[in-house]
């Protein structure tokens, strides 16, 4: 790998031991098991905005220091916010399904594929159920960086489609999800993990949510907001973008941060019910919500920390529940995937009344037609 002096100065630390990593590492994971994360990062700051541009690269300056050259873009970001509802209950939809590749992912791949690029990474391997991977596909063929993907055998036809479409060697892993994931780690001895579950690069990117909602609302938090959760990687970068604001005194709360969850698998929802101390060892039960069928979700510790700390919640949906909330959206002329109607169908569960709430429609009806 090259070496830049931009890149040297960040480091990645192990919140569990304290063990810090040079940006340029290929350990995606700290020796003690911690889930590594940024051991600094930027303060938010409103004058350095770049307004003219329309991209969440607007934020640069709160992003990781990468050079021009290096940018790796394809427009994403800056999605709308339009209004929409739910068992009688009005919300803000920001419609994340309309990023480059059809997903939220392309928030994290903008910013993680720009960094590699900077790094000199020439190949990656990642796991992914789909969009995650589609997304990674999608930018590493616009930074002509090779790509090979483990999916699960299972997964949307349409999304391997997708993913096969951009270039990238596409290998089918039968049985669960972990399975995907391990194979991955395997070849990651040889090759860069580009894994949007492990990279703290990729939190950098989905932060940045946060920071066009306070915009779009003219400098004003939700009251809460509601995420399909399975990594948690848009809810947890949602809570570091507010934290920002917060601290920049820029807002004077933060919003409650739920997690909705399939009945089917929910961990998470084990955890907040019962109030564990460590992650439950539960079956990767059948969902239509394939997206966020994650029985052992990596980033466990800070999701909760983060729900708690907002005031926020863990709640699940049944299948009818899910099926009917996608049909509701379609009506009003949003088409999302399966697992994006997730988020809209825990609406039922919150202590509703005048508050103004925030739902990100995560991925394209395109991607998993039914």
């Amino acid at each position: 790998m090259r070496k830049d002096h931009t890149i040297n100065v960040m480091n990645f630390r192990c919140p569990d031991c304290g063990q810090e990593f040079p940006a340029a590492t290929r350990q995606w994971r700290c020796p003690c098991g911690g889930v590594l994360e940024l051991s600094e990062r930027s303060r938010f700051e409103r004058d350095r905005i770049e307004t003219k541009i329309s991209t969440l690269w607007r934020y640069r300056a709160m992003l990781p220091p990468v050079k021009t050259e290096n940018i790796v873009s394809l427009g994403e970001g800056w999605t709308p916010l339009v209004p929409a509802q739910a068992y009688g209950i009005e919300f803000l939809a920001k419609l994340e399904f309309l990023a480059p590749t059809g997903s939220f992912k392309d928030r994290g791949t903008t910013v993680l594929v720009s960094l590699l690029k900077e790094l000199g990474v020439r190949e990656v391997v990642e796991d992914s159920s789909g969009n995650a991977a589609a997304s990674l596909a999608a930018y590493c063929a616009r930074a002509q960086i090779q790509c090979r993907i483990f999916v699960p055998a299972s997964a949307s036809p349409a999304k391997l489609k997708q993913i096969r479409a951009y270039g990238a060697e596409l290998i089918p892993v039968e049985g669960p999800r972990e399975n995907a994931s391990q194979a991955a780690q395997h070849a990651a001895q040889v090759s860069y993990y580009a894994s949007h579950v492990y990279s703290p690069l990729i939190l950098e990117g989905t932060k940045t949510i946060a920071y066009e909602i306070w915009e779009q609302l003219d400098g004003h938090a939700p009251d809460a907001m509601l995420f399909p959760t399975g990594h948690g990687t848009l809810l947890l970068g949602a809570y570091y973008g507010f934290r920002d604001l917060l601290e920049a005194q820029l807002i004077d709360r933060m919003p409650a941060l739920y997690a909705v969850q399939s009945e089917a698998c929910a961990p998470l929802y084990r955890i907040y019910i019962e109030n564990l101390a460590e992650l439950p060892d539960i079956p990767q039960g059948e969902t239509v919500a394939e997206g966020i069928r994650i029985r052992r979700p990596v980033r466990w510790k800070a999701i909760m920390r983060a729900i708690r700390e907002t005031g926020g919640r863990v709640v699940t949906v049944n299948e009818s529940e899910i099926l009917s909330a996608q049909r509701d959206l379609a009506r009003q002329g949003l088409y999302v995937e399966l697992t994006s109607a997730v988020a809209v169908a825990g609406l039922k569960a919150l202590p509703h009344g005048g508050e103004r709430l925030v739902v990100p429609l995560t991925g394209s009806g395109l991607k998993a037609p039914f």
